[in-house]
């Protein structure tokens, strides 16, 4: 990596974006559901549109977090397994607002990214859900770069 052409942040966003593409090619093979639909139906195209982009931030943003988490580990099982971990923990920390209504319980809640995706599930897009999206891509891919500056430091 040290005479490597590319930039570090060119490679990371490269694998974010081969990841988002191989999750958006795996979508589009349930939009063909939606040719049935719109063949037998008149529905309105613009909530599934939404709720696609919803999906679509979701996963970008779950997949930012697999590459950071990628970067503090070589092996590749362990990253697989951390990231699921992670993903399930960003999944379920809706619940706790169901047993809590401290502060403490709001604040794991709204971090939740399934209390992000209700609104385009719904065919809304909120544009505080689309900024958490994109912050967590963000964050994700920010924490990414330093991770692998901070072992470019160390080797």
């Amino acid at each position: 990596m040290a005479t490597s052409p590319v930039r570090d942040i060119e490679v990371i966003i490269g694998k974010w974006l081969a990841a988002v593409t191989l999750y958006s090619c795996l979508l589009l093979f349930t939009a063909l559901n939606f040719a049935f639909l719109f063949k037998y139906g008149n529905p309105d195209w613009k909530p599934l549109a939404i709720g696609y982009l919803g999906l679509l931030l979701q996963a970008g943003g779950l997949l930012a977090i697999g590459t950071f988490i990628s970067t503090m580990t070589k092996n590749q099982i362990i990253a697989g397994a951390a990231t699921f971990g992670v993903c399930l923990l960003l999944w379920v920390l809706e619940w706790v607002s169901g047993y809590e209504t401290a502060t403490w319980a709001r604040v794991l809640s709204y971090l939740s990214v399934v209390t992000h995706f209700e609104s385009f599930a719904k065919g809304v897009l909120d544009s505080k859900d689309a900024i958490f999206y994109l912050t967590v891509i963000f964050l994700g891919l920010f924490f990414t770069t330093r991770s692998l500056e901070s072992l470019r430091w160390r080797s």
